[in-house]
């Protein structure tokens, strides 16, 4: 058995000041520049100084970026395939007279988040970046059209967390220092993780039991945060996973938890990421589904199976899935390599459009495709989807 595996770069990072730091750190805090940032940024502080995303200590430096760009690596050879970075405009540069070198705290709301040592100010080509990161420059890429509307200029530098932004999701969080204590306490050495962005249909459920069936544990990791017109809301996806955990799986081999951060929708890496991410979460394997991450046509279905080749040294083992649905003459879920009939009108395929067609009319769908628990839950929102 694998046993719970080491942070990612060999330690879980913890950026955060104490109470008695935080106190005077307040104070401090009146006397430095301040820069203004976004929802999502102050979360990724949070998820930097946690742990979450360990080995990073702030935002990325020049050299690192560019080696996440080119290699998906940073300089130190360490698997890292989704650039954090933290943008500011010449004109608040100017105006701040921020340089290299410089302090500065890290506001939202004008709420002081973090301190953050300015290491390295850069210029970055927007183009190149989501060719690289998204392999296309189409604007109605949703991740391209975010960094198309980011700054001109790039800060990195190292962080340290002041405060938090308030979290609606509270109850469902615990830190890679919590889930690693949690999985020890419960006896696990293997745990599958689970990363999703929609309410579960019968397919994801199937997924889910089969890594169950080779791991001690299954650990749920719903992503909340900013997402595309269309996904599941964050509070939906969460009562859905309540109802279907409570009637359908064994408690004691489930854990739900959430991950706060933005949906990149950068397909294969963003595979790899998630990976990385449920590793410092004390997970040993990771879930990969049909075009995981993706968005669109931008992405061949199981191109984020195949990048996992190009990373021997990841540290989390990933479990492949390929399409799932339901045979009328086998009765159950199958995939194409299990059922002889899958190209005939007895196989039932989960469509997210169908699913959400149906639940916006108040329709229950086919209990092949989805619990009738969690479609209720579902209908009850009324509108349970991102508008």
């Amino acid at each position: 058995m694998p046993g719970i595996p080491k942070p990612h770069g060999g330690r879980l990072v913890e950026r955060v000041l104490s109470d008695k730091r935080r106190l005077m750190a307040i104070e401090e805090a009146r006397e430095l520049i301040g820069l203004e940032i976004s929802r999502e940024v102050a979360i990724d502080l949070e998820n930097i100084a946690r742990g979450v995303f360990s080995p990073l200590e702030g935002f990325l430096t020049r050299n690192d970026y560019e080696a996440v760009l080119d290699t998906m690596r940073l300089e130190d050879d360490t698997p890292w395939t989704i650039p954090i970075v933290l943008d500011i405009s010449e004109e608040e540069i100017k105006e701040k007279e921020i340089s290299e070198g410089d302090e500065v705290v890290l506001q939202y709301s004008s709420t002081p988040i973090a301190f953050m040592n300015v290491e390295e100010i850069y210029a970055w080509d927007k183009k190149r970046h989501v060719v690289k990161v998204y392999k296309t420059d189409d604007v109605n890429h949703p991740g391209v059209a975010r960094t198309y509307e980011m700054k001109d200029r790039l800060i990195g530098g190292k962080i340290e967390l002041i405060s938090s932004i308030k979290n609606p999701f509270e109850k469902y969080t615990l830190w890679p220092k919590e889930t690693r204590v949690l999985f020890k306490h419960k006896g696990w050495r293997s745990i599958a993780a689970f990363q999703t962005r929609n309410a579960p249909h019968m397919g994801h459920e199937y997924v889910q039991k089969t890594a169950l069936t080779l791991t001690d544990g299954l650990f749920i990791n719903p992503l909340v945060g900013r997402k595309k017109k269309g996904d599941f809301k964050d509070e939906a996806i969460l009562k859905a996973y309540e109802v279907l955990i409570e009637k359908y799986y064994p408690k004691d081999r489930v854990v739900l938890a959430v991950l706060r951060t933005e949906m990149r929708y950068a397909g294969p890496r963003e595979a790899v990421f998630h990976a990385i991410l449920r590793k410092n979460f004390g997970c040993t394997h990771f879930i990969v589904g049909r075009d995981h991450a993706g968005v669109g046509n931008y992405y061949g279905p199981y191109e984020a199976h195949e990048i996992f080749k190009e990373f021997p040294d990841l540290g989390i083992e990933p479990i492949f899935f390929r399409e799932f649905f339901y045979c009328k003459i086998c009765l159950g879920y199958m995939n194409e390599k299990t059922c002889p009939h899958k190209d005939t009108e007895y196989v039932i395929r989960p469509s997210g459009t169908k699913i959400r067609e149906m639940i916006l009319r108040g329709e229950i769908p086919p209990k092949e495709v989805m619990r009738p628990e969690v479609a209720r839950v579902l209908i009850e929102f009324g509108n349970p989807f991102v508008e």
